[in-house]
C-alpha cells in the first residue's frame, strides 16, 4: 500500500562495454559542466552501441556519431560516441536504426569502429547524458567496468 506514493525510476543501461566514468572527467566542458544535461560517460571496449532504454528514437545525427532517445515517461538521453567525432562525417560508423524508429533496451543502434576513431585521432569517451535534468527528483549514477545492458543510472 505504501508503494503507491512512491515515485518511479526509468532505469537507464549501458550502450556498451567498457569502463563507466564521471561526466566531470570528460575533456570538454559542455559535457563536463553539464551543459547538455547530467549523466556518466563510458570509456567502450566494444564497437556496438545499443539502445539504453525503451523508446524512440528522436535524433540519429547524419554523421552518426549521436543520438538520442525518449523512453515514454518523457526521459530523453544522448548517447555520444567520441569527443570531436562529428569531424569524421560518418566514417567508422554503421547505423541499424533511422529516426522515428521504436527500440528495446539492448537494441544494436550503431557500429563505431573505435580503432579506426583511436587511430584517427579523436577520444573515443562516449558521455551518456540525460536531458532537461530540472524536471527529475535525481538521478543515480554507477561506475565502474561494466558489459552492456547493465544498469549505469537511474532517474527519479
Amino acid at each position: 500500500m505504501f508503494g503507491l506514493f512512491k515515485s518511479k525510476s526509468v532505469v537507464i543501461v549501458s550502450p556498451t562495454d567498457g569502463e563507466l566514468i564521471s561526466i566531470e572527467r570528460v575533456n570538454d566542458k559542455v559535457f563536463s559542466q553539464k551543459m547538455v544535461g547530467d549523466g556518466v560517460a563510458i570509456i567502450p571496449s566494444s564497437d556496438n552501441f545499443l539502445a539504453p532504454l525503451d523508446g524512440e528514437i528522436t535524433k540519429l545525427f547524419p554523421t552518426l556519431h549521436a543520438y538520442s532517445l525518449r523512453h515514454k515517461s518523457g526521459v530523453e538521453v544522448i548517447v555520444h560516441i567520441g569527443l570531436d567525432t562529428v569531424s569524421l562525417a560518418g566514417e567508422g560508423f554503421e547505423a541499424f536504426v533511422s529516426e522515428g524508429d521504436q527500440v528495446k533496451a539492448g537494441d544494436l543502434l550503431i557500429k563505431a569502429d573505435i580503432e579506426k576513431i583511436k587511430a584517427l585521432g579523436k577520444d573515443i569517451v562516449t558521455p551518456i547524458v540525460i536531458t532537461q535534468m530540472q524536471k527529475y527528483k535525481s538521478i543515480k549514477k554507477y561506475l565502474g567496468f561494466l558489459k552492456s545492458n547493465e544498469v549505469i543510472m537511474e532517474v527519479k
